[in-house]
C-alpha cells in the first residue's frame, strides 16, 4: 500500500503495464524509441522501473528532468 507521502513518478504507469503483462510489448516499443538501450538495460528496467531515467541519462546525456519528460512523452504516445 502506498503511504501518504508517495509521489507518482512517470515510471509508475510503466510499472503498472509490466505487472499487467504488457512488458514484452512495452519493451519492444522502448527499443524502437531508444535504440541505444541494450537488452541488459531493459532487464534492469524490468526489475526496477526507476532505472529507466538513469539509463536514458547514461546513453543519451539527458538531464534528470529531460529523462522524466521523454518517458512521459513515450507513455502518452503508447497508451
Amino acid at each position: 500500500m502506498l503511504g501518504p507521502g508517495h509521489r507518482n513518478f512517470p515510471g509508475d504507469i510503466m510499472n503498472k503495464d509490466i505487472f499487467e503483462g504488457k512488458w514484452e510489448e512495452t519493451k519492444g516499443k522502448m527499443k524502437q524509441a531508444w535504440a541505444k538501450m541494450t537488452d541488459d538495460d531493459l532487464m534492469e528496467i524490468e526489475g526496477n522501473h526507476q532505472e529507466i531515467y538513469g539509463k536514458l541519462q547514461k546513453h543519451y546525456g539527458y538531464s534528470k528532468d529531460e529523462a522524466e519528460r521523454v518517458v512521459k512523452e513515450f507513455q502518452d504516445r503508447n497508451r
